[in-house]
């Protein structure tokens, strides 16, 4: 979740009341609901007509000093000090309030293009649109795309042949599906993704590398987001598969043939080598490297910067390189920054006893 201090402050067209917020997360308030609440922003950027959220006690002190005029916060402070004189909303997930209430206000920025398809857009005849589509300029449809729905696909995207886009998709500009790749319902790509590239291989014979054709597709289950720039491969054959729910962050590579399970998060800079298979529900903070053919198992947690070099066993919690469990790992890191010390010690100790 963002830091709160740094969000972008936004405004709506049309204030809610604090007790229509409260309502709309299934909160219970604390203090009046009756302040008219015109947008949305981070603590310390806030006034008395904003809406923020706590949620870490790391921002005990911005708590504090927030102009705020309502603060969404958890059911259990542990005894923390809140301000006086602020309208309080408990819910038990303030950062899953928050974005609800982020997206009440969104609602009268965010202005997607209305159905229909522009005349620069160029469409194959055996393509398929579904009901209320939206094609942007310059986009390019080719032979066989089947289109869900309500789907919204911006200017400047390419749609290889036969590719399958679900209902309600939302394709930002300049994002690249090749051949076959096939995307479920209500799935989000950022600008730039590219989905369906060639798969990273090659078989050297007499010092020349020689390109092993990549036959396989992309495919994207329901109600994933992927993020900017992000690039998917192709299977050499069969399938690079993400599951539903999973969200990818921005500048991520999925080599060819990943197999990665449902509701994962992925983070920024992540790179996963050809054939891993991720279970569901795992995390892979930013900068995590994973080589070729592992598995990491269910609801397992890879710390930022980690490099994961063998099996990660379901509910493990690493970090590293190479990844160790979190807690040997830390403890390592404390005693590496005492090594200088540590050696000093070690030279005194030998020219005492062996000079």
């Amino acid at each position: 979740m963002t830091n709160p201090s740094n969000q972008k402050i936004h405004t709506a067209e049309k204030g809610m009341l604090a007790s229509e917020i409260a309502a709309a997360v299934r909160g219970s308030i604390e203090g009046s609901g009756d302040i008219r609440i015109d947008g949305v922003a981070g603590l310390d950027e806030a006034t008395e007509h904003h809406i923020s959220f706590f949620h870490n006690p790391k921002y005990s002190d911005l708590l504090k000093k927030t102009k705020a005029g309502a603060v969404i916060i958890p059911n259990r402070t542990n005894g923390l000090k809140l301000p006086s004189g602020k309208t309080l909303i408990r819910v038990p997930n303030p950062p899953l309030a928050f974005a609800h209430v982020l997206s009440l206000f969104e609602r009268p920025l965010v202005q997607h293009p209305a159905p229909g398809i522009h005349p620069q857009a160029v469409i194959d005849p055996t393509a398929e649109i579904g009901s209320n589509v939206t094609i942007g300029a310059r986009a390019v449809i080719e032979r066989g795309v089947r289109i869900g729905a309500g789907t919204i696909i911006y200017s400047g995207c390419y749609i290889g042949a036969h590719s399958g886009i679900g209902p309600h998709g939302l394709i930002y500009p300049n994002v690249v599906l090749r051949e076959y790749t096939q995307i479920g319902a209500r799935v989000i790509i950022q600008p730039g993704a590219v989905l369906g590239s060639d798969g990273y291989g090659f078989a050297t014979h007499e010092g020349k590398h020689h390109k092993i054709p990549q036959i396989g597709k992309v495919v994207i289950e329901d109600d994933v987001e992927i993020g900017a720039n992000v690039t998917i491969d192709r299977a050499t054959t069969g399938e690079t598969r993400i599951g539903a729910g999973t969200k990818i962050d921005n500048l991520v590579h999925i080599a060819h043939n990943v197999q990665i399970g449902k509701n994962c998060l992925i983070v920024a800079q992540v790179g996963i080598s050809g054939s891993t298979k991720i279970g569901n529900q795992v995390i892979l903070a930013g900068q995590v490297g994973i080589i070729g053919h592992l598995h990491i198992g269910d609801n397992a947690v890879i710390a930022a910067q980690s490099g994961i070099m063998n099996d990660v066993k379901p509910g493990a919690m690493l970090f590293g390189s190479p990844a160790r469990p979190h807690k040997e790992a830390i403890k390592l890191q404390a005693i590496y920054s005492k090594l200088p010390e540590i050696y000093d010690v070690i030279k005194k100790l030998k020219k005492k006893f062996l000079s």
